[in-house]
């Protein structure tokens, strides 16, 4: 039997703790448990829309649901665990609204993903990758290959639970994230010519 390390026995002490004052509806336990978690969750909100504003707004979304929630966290889990999987849900729900109601604004056929996708940015030529590059560069991404790659690549679904999740089919999965891949290769490279 593995040796869990004491830090992790007292994160997940400390995360029962503040669900259960929480519950108890002690003054400042949420303020705690937000000031504890929200930077992380808006990164998970911000990486899955690519937005400031709507990441913004989803933080506050999900800490609604995570109040209305809380009787159902058990510590099973770390809290920490519990509250990426309600934002992850949050997101993806919000993604596919907006995607719904961008179909029924605009019927003319035009690529959106391509219409919404910014500009490259400058990129250094030759500049070692570090986060915020990959960040900026993710962020560069047309929406439906920054959630095809995070889902993939960061949340490790598989192809079938993000065709699934996005409402696509498995290929056209694979197919985002095969395109996300070379178009970030490009835009951590900078321009083409500038190498």
């Amino acid at each position: 039997m593995a040796m869990i390390p004491s830090d992790r026995i007292e994160a997940n002490r400390l995360d029962r703790d503040i669900a259960q004052r929480c519950r108890g509806g002690e003054a400042g336990a949420f303020e705690e448990l937000y000031k504890r978690f929200g930077s992380r969750l808006y990164t998970v909100a911000y990486r899955m829309t690519g937005s400031a504003a709507d990441a913004e707004d989803l933080v506050q979304d999900i800490f609604l649901q995570v109040y209305r929630r809380l009787d159902t966290y058990r510590g099973d889990a770390a809290l920490g665990t519990w509250l990426h999987r309600i934002a992850v849900n949050a997101c993806l729900d919000f993604v596919r609204s907006k995607q719904g109601r961008r179909r029924r604004v605009t019927d003319t056929g035009e690529d959106l993903d391509a219409l919404e996708a910014p500009a490259a940015g400058p990129w250094r030529a030759g500049a070692a990758l570090d986060r915020m590059e990959l960040e900026r560069a993710i962020a560069q991404l047309p929406p439906s290959y920054r959630r095809a790659f995070l889902l993939h690549d960061v949340e490790g679904l598989e192809h079938h639970e993000i065709g699934e999740t996005l409402g696509i089919a498995e290929g056209t999965s694979k197919s985002l994230l095969f395109k996300a891949r070379m178009r970030l290769r490009v835009l951590l490279r900078g321009r083409p010519g500038e190498r």
